[in-house]
């Protein structure tokens, strides 16, 4: 299973751009979810193709990618963002089961 996950909103803005976040969370070394990625424009383009080449699931959330795009790279999600990115990666995980049950 791949740790990347990735969460994208293609609304458009105020500005006409798209906007993108990428998070990154290893459930084994027991720590928060990392930004890995964020982007506006042409870079969010970027992160979700990227994240679609990869098989790695999309959800859109618009204010969660406002509030990640707030932090800084490398930096940990805050405790405020627990839950919804809880609710996220159980999004995830339900998408990674689908995908491994046999057809």
């Amino acid at each position: 299973m791949n740790n990347n996950r990735f969460f994208y909103d293609n609304r458009r803005k105020v500005s006409d751009r798209p906007a993108a976040a990428a998070l990154n969370y290893d459930p084994a070394r027991h720590e928060p979810p990392e930004v890995i990625a964020t982007g506006r424009g042409l870079m969010a383009d970027e992160i979700v193709r990227i994240a679609r080449e990869n098989n790695v699931p999309l959800h859109q959330d618009a204010g969660l990618v406002e509030a990640l795009s707030r932090l800084e790279i490398g930096s940990v999600i805050p405790r405020e963002l627990y839950a919804v990115v809880a609710e996220v990666l159980a999004f995830v995980y339900a998408v990674d089961a689908e995908a491994a049950r046999p057809a």
